[in-house]
């Protein structure tokens, strides 16, 4: 088929996706996997090669999916439900005292949605914001952009949150990587937008807690000797994070012969993998947050039940995003693309920002727009030969651009503008303005780090 011809079958599966979604209000799995199919049969695939490639691109994209998110999620429901975010908050703030509260709370966020969805982690913390505004007398965006900034970097960059999980199984980058390179993109980006532009906009917009909202700490949470202890939360929350990247570095150090491949290196391995590390985590979390601090067993199923419901929207819409990079891979779309990227000079970090931002600012839902994206971007990576550095930084920047622009079609918008008191002018200076500052600059730390790696 003329490629062409290719190019703007791909153009309009976009176009259509986008249609689907924003006018038909059809939900995410179901215009992914209609768009697919759709894109298949214009390409000249048969119905039973569109099959197929459904099954195909299915199957292998929730082998890994389902596993990881879903001991994600129900790790994190745990550590939400134990207080284990509010215990780290108040260890944050007191230590770091209330004139440097902004960075406790950045590195508060920056933690905390390691494990925990970024809007249920703030709506959990904003009654210390609250308390912070109203004893200080400083504008909540003071206090609030940082904790922001810091939920929504993390949110963006590092497994096992559920968008870069994606990206990465879709692109098929390695974990362990993304998670070096996120830390080392998250956090200039959460210093630049947390507390040095929270300092700048809650002198332009002053927001005082909102009336009706305002519940001290005393009044809507638990006691404070009733929470767990702040090491206990660090250290479960870092637990995956160590066996994946412990993983990442044996696997490497076997693979150039610096270690042996023996019971010890593969024994690591295995327990670095993201399923046993997840698996490890939330067992742990489980007795030490739940069993050993009196939560009955009933309540603990409860507890994972109640975590598997949004679990299952992510898994089955990346599973879908899973399907359109096989449609693309196998209709030869994918390889039409490639041929043309190759002839060009775009980096592919930047390609994948803009098809992310683009998706992103037309829909708004992030997750849409990241899948979109990492679809697109699986088929024609082949032509650039990363390294595996190079490919984290590929779902780095997919991510950053998933983030930016949030406006009036993203339910984030209307979230932190109701919580934190604020109209739509002012949530466009403030949180639309922060997750772009977290999008614009998360591209450029992420294309100086490709130069380099």
């Amino acid at each position: 088929m003329d490629p062409i011809l290719l190019v703007l079958i791909l153009v309009a599966a976009v176009a259509s996706l986008l249609f689907l979604v924003l006018k038909l209000k059809i939900h995410a799995f179901i215009s992914l996997m209609l768009v697919s199919i759709m894109t298949g049969y214009a390409a000249g695939m048969t119905p039973t090669d569109i099959l197929v490639s459904i099954q195909e691109g299915m199957g292998g994209t929730l082998g890994f999916i389902a596993v990881v998110v879903g001991l994600g999620a129900i790790f994190g429901k745990i550590l939400e439900y134990s207080g284990g975010a509010e215990a780290l908050a108040l260890y944050m703030i007191n230590r770091f005292g209330e004139d440097k509260a902004p960075w406790a709370l950045s590195l508060t966020g920056f933690i905390i949605a390691i494990p925990v969805f970024l809007d249920v982690a703030f709506i959990i913390l904003v009654p210390i914001l609250y308390a912070l505004s109203r004893k200080t007398k400083k504008s909540l965006l003071f206090y609030g952009i940082p904790l922001l900034a810091g939920l929504a970097a993390t949110h963006s960059f590092i497994p096992p949150t559920p968008g870069p999980v994606a990206v990465s199984e879709i692109i098929g980058a390695n974990l362990g990587w993304v998670i070096i390179l996120g830390f080392a993109v998250g956090i200039p980006v959460v210093i630049i937008a947390g507390p040095l532009f929270g300092r700048y906009i809650s002198g332009k917009v002053k927001i005082q807690p909102p009336a009706g909202m305002f519940t001290s700490l005393k009044e809507n949470d638990k006691p404070r000797q009733d929470y767990p202890a702040f090491r206990l939360v660090v250290l479960l929350i870092g637990t995956p994070l160590a066996l994946i990247l412990f993983n990442t570095i044996t696997g490497a150090l076997v693979n150039t012969g610096v270690l042996p491949d023996n019971f010890l290196t593969g024994f690591i391995i295995f327990i670095g993998h993201p399923f046993s590390a997840l698996l490890i985590a939330t067992f742990l979390s489980i007795y030490l947050l739940g069993i050993r601090r009196g939560t009955t067993k009933k309540k603990l199923q409860e507890i994972s039940n109640a975590a598997l419901g949004p679990a299952g929207i992510i898994i089955l819409v990346t599973g879908a995003g899973g399907v359109l990079k096989q449609i693309l891979v196998d209709s030869g779309i994918g390889d039409t693309l490639a041929q043309a990227v190759s002839t060009g000079s775009i980096n592919p970090v930047v390609l994948g920002w803009i098809i992310a931002s683009v998706v992103r600012v037309t829909q708004g839902s992030a997750t849409v727009a990241m899948i979109t994206a990492a679809g697109i971007m699986s088929p024609i990576l082949s032509v650039f030969a990363l390294t595996q550095p190079q490919e984290a930084l590929v779902v780095i920047s997919i991510a950053a651009g998933a983030s930016i622009l949030s406006h009036v079609n993203d339910s984030g918008f209307w979230l932190v503008g109701k919580y934190l008191g604020m109209d739509e002018k002012q949530t466009l200076q403030t949180w639309t303005m922060m997750v772009t500052i977290i999008a614009v600059s998360g591209l450029l730390f992420a294309w100086l780090l490709y130069l380099v790696v």
